[in-house]
């Protein structure tokens, strides 16, 4: 049993890199297919029927393109910084379920690669140090922009990752467990709308979505390198695949922040069946899109604005929502 557990973690982490570095190629497509949808445009159409190659063309540009190191950078830390970024976000996709248990030729799989009683925070943990890529990218390059952007990444990272743990605090209270397993289990005797109990739940969803966008660096709350800028911000010394790194890590990182919140909040894969299966991916699907279409409508906010909606507006109300939560529970 051991060596087919082992054989088992192996197959689901290498399914998983694949899977998900593939994704964040093709997630790259639908999104400036939407983008273009939005803004009465084409979007990519030359490589392949309807431009549906164009990922492809991407990932060959990429994995040829000289991989340039400036001269005045601190090479070693400039190196690993990418690595960092990508390594994260796929080692804290460990902890996360993507479909309910299923039998295969009278073998049972579990898709997910270790279900740990503290997997929130496990994975929260991992994200965090997620934050040394685009910080050290940007200190040990030889460029002002870069090192700005990386204190801009640093300053949003920090804060809003207290919003997102404050956030969970209150369902986490109901349902004394940090598994995401539980807390799929915890929805389906008890209902997914039990969270919702004088609108502790709706707060807390609402938080820990909003706090999202900002652990992703997407838009309104993408300060670490908006593309209204003529640099690139921590990236603008990386080239080819380093760059890519980056790029992978911020993907990946979407769509596990899609599965995440569906199975906090909104009943997950249900009873484990297929239709719950494939309610999941369509929960997945719209946090996907979510993240996209508000890149096509919102302005991206200042600086300033950023934190002082984190400290002044959300923690408030994160610390407020846990008080309420623990005298419903009382």
């Amino acid at each position: 049993m051991e060596v087919a557990y082992l054989i088992e973690t192996i197959i689901k982490v290498v399914v998983v890199m694949i899977v998900f570095s593939a994704l964040a190629g093709i997630g790259t497509y639908f999104e400036r297919k939407v983008l273009a949808f939005m803004q009465r445009r084409l979007g990519p159409m030359n490589v392949g029927p309807y431009g549906l190659l164009q990922f492809g063309a991407d990932a060959i540009k990429l994995f040829t393109k000289e991989d340039i190191v400036p001269t005045n950078v601190v090479a070693p830390i400039f190196k690993i910084a990418p690595v960092i970024t990508a390594a994260t976000a796929f080692i804290a996709a460990a902890a996360i379920p993507f479909l309910p248990q299923f039998t295969i030729f009278g073998y049972t799989v579990h898709p997910i690669i270790a279900d740990i009683n503290v997997g929130i925070l496990y994975i929260l943990g991992v994200m965090g140090v997620g934050l040394y890529g685009p910080l050290l990218g940007g200190m040990a390059s030889a460029n002002k922009f870069s090192l700005l952007s990386a204190a801009r990444g640093a300053a949003v990272f920090i804060s809003y990752e207290v919003v997102t743990g404050l956030s969970i605090l209150a369902p986490i209270m109901m349902v004394g467990s940090l598994s995401l397993i539980d807390f799929n289990e915890y929805q389906v005797e008890n209902g997914w709308m039990v969270f919702n109990l004088y609108g502790v739940g709706f707060v807390a969803f609402i938080l820990f979505w909003i706090a999202a966008f900002a652990e992703t660096g997407r838009t309104p709350f993408h300060l670490i390198a908006n593309d209204h800028e003529i640099v690139d911000g921590f990236g603008t010394e990386y080239s080819g695949m380093r760059w890519g790194l980056f790029f992978i890590g911020e993907y990946a990182n979407m769509f596990f922040i899609s599965f995440v919140i569906p199975l906090l909040f909104l009943g997950g894969y249900g009873d484990g069946s297929f239709l719950g299966a494939l309610a999941l991916l369509g929960k997945v699907a719209f946090f996907f899109f979510f993240f996209l279409w508000t890149r096509a409508a919102w302005p991206d906010v200042r600086p300033d604005q950023l934190m002082w909606l984190c400290w002044k507006v959300l923690m408030p109300i994160a610390v407020v929502n846990i008080l309420i939560a623990a005298i419903i529970m009382i």
